[in-house]
């Protein structure tokens, strides 16, 4: 095999940003290429690639790196390394060498995937890893893993109060708000209502329906709560009313309906809170009317519905179920679910909120994985491709982090699965010469990414990780 069908085969792992990625360029040594160009007659031993990697202006690595990334497949990875493209048993029985240029490609892609996931810079990862011993390398990788034996032994948790989902609606604040907590018998939605249907009696209007008495004109103080008022009232919206009794009567079911759902939802969140350190899944999203909350309900059960999913004893949060004595109480106890729970589903609604796209964002910058749903396509390329919150940075590493993007549900609890089996798989893409994206197989979202412009390599990692106390001293400083 020639240089250039080296360079050709290996042009996916050129970095122009210095380390092991410009090993392998058009300015290497010529003494590397030959050797690699017989490599398939000819089986390549630590030593010799060491020595190859020292022509190559790269440092060597040791025999445990060397036996990890080339002699085994390891059984505790974030992704099984054998469903790499071109992957063959045949190296894993090679008497300790390399005996194909796709057999150094394979170890090579690994490291390069790993480095991408857990270090966002090829060079920094090769510097870190290739001096470790073998069991220092498994216990690494084994620590970045989820536990899937221990989820499925704990058993499942308490069952949540069950809510039906025409009256989950009830739980939102906008409900509390026109009911008031707790419930009584003059609440904001009724008293209100009273007052239009005496006006209407008064212009002897006979039964007009609660939808006409919420609608425009309003007094300054009721038009300010009407979009509250009318999502409160959806259940009664279009009925007559014929008598101020009978408007009570209405109002009171309605309201009775809430005081058990919001009862309910309550004691959830206190449930909620008592696994929160066990918590798998937070589902994020915005529900602005009652149909939201029933479709959100029916994406939850089919979501986590998946057979396997069940296995494992997931603990998901469903928005659907859960409700706080006030906003600020709810902010406080759904950012700690954030915090706590080992991936965010995010379900895009409509219209965007910033609720949601808080706790994505959050999320993302705690480098766990989200997932984003939309369940319209070209909705879902403006989330893979446009969104700002579909990239971040996982603020303790500086590790670019981007969320995987689809229009499937099936596709969301495939994701769910394969993350917790720790059976993802990933590929890598190079779109300009040394811009390396890391691909997610089933939504082809990039989860993570390594620029090839050398500035902002270079000013990026220097200023990342420096102590923030130093950045307010003086030039003279000590």
């Amino acid at each position: 095999m020639t240089k250039a069908d080296i360079l050709r085969e290996f042009e996916i792992f050129f970095v122009p940003t210095r380390g092991i990625g410009e090993w392998l360029s058009k300015d290497t040594h010529e003494d590397v290429f030959k050797r690699l160009g017989v490599i398939d007659e000819k089986a390549l031993t630590i030593v010799q690639l060491n020595q190859l990697l020292a022509l190559g202006h790269e440092a060597p690595l040791g025999d445990g790196f060397f036996r990890y990334y080339w002699l085994r497949v390891p059984e505790r990875h974030s992704y099984n390394v054998s469903d790499l493209e071109g992957f063959s048993n045949d190296w894993l029985n090679s008497d300790g060498n390399i005996i194909a240029l796709a057999h150094l490609k394979w170890g090579l892609y690994r490291l390069y995937v790993d480095a991408l996931l857990y270090f966002g810079n090829v060079r920094t990862a090769f510097r870190k890893l290739r001096d470790l011993s073998y069991d220092e390398l498994d216990s690494f990788f084994a620590r970045r893993c989820f536990d899937t034996d221990a989820m499925r032994r704990r058993g499942p948790a308490l069952p949540l109060k069950p809510i039906p989902k025409d009256d989950r609606y009830l739980i939102s604040e906008m409900a509390c708000k026109s009911f008031g907590d707790p419930v009584d018998d003059h609440g904001d939605l009724q008293a209100f209502l009273e007052q239009a249907y005496e006006a209407y009696e008064a212009a002897e209007q006979p039964s007009p329906t609660i939808r006409q008495l919420l609608k425009d004109p309003l007094p300054p103080q009721a038009a300010a709560r009407q979009r509250e008022f009318i999502f409160s009232a959806d259940e009664i919206l279009d009925t007559a009313v014929t008598s101020t009794k009978d408007l009570i009567i209405k109002c009171r079911r309605v309201a009775e309906k809430y005081r058990i759902a919001r009862t309910a939802a309550l004691d959830n969140t206190h449930y909620y809170l008592s696994m929160v350190n066990d918590l798998d899944v937070y589902v994020a999203t915005s529900m602005r009317t009652r149909e939201d909350f029933r479709n959100m309900a029916t994406t939850c059960e089919t979501m986590f519905g998946d057979h396997r999913l069940g296995t494992m004893n997931l603990r998901y949060f469903d928005p659907t179920l859960s409700a706080a004595r006030g906003h600020e109480d709810k902010g406080l106890v759904e950012c700690l679910m954030v915090k706590c729970a080992k991936l965010l589903v995010y379900c895009a609604g409509d219209k965007e909120s910033y609720g949601k796209d808080a706790e994505a964002a959050m999320a993302l910058s705690l480098g766990k994985p989200v997932i984003f749903y939309c369940d319209r396509e070209e909705r879902g390329r403006f989330y893979r491709d446009v969104h700002p919150l579909s990239r971040l940075i996982e603020i303790d590493t500086g590790v670019a982090v981007g969320a995987m993007v689809t229009d499937k549900l099936e596709d969301v609890s495939e994701l769910i699965h394969r993350i917790f089996e720790n059976r993802m798989i990933y590929r890598i893409e190079q779109t300009t010469p040394g811009y390396l994206r890391l691909k997610e197989h089933i939504t082809d979202s990039v989860v993570r990414l390594q620029t090839n412009d050398r500035l902002l390599t270079e000013t990026f990692w220097n200023h990342y990780h420096r102590d923030r106390k130093s950045r307010g001293r003086g030039v003279g400083a000590a």
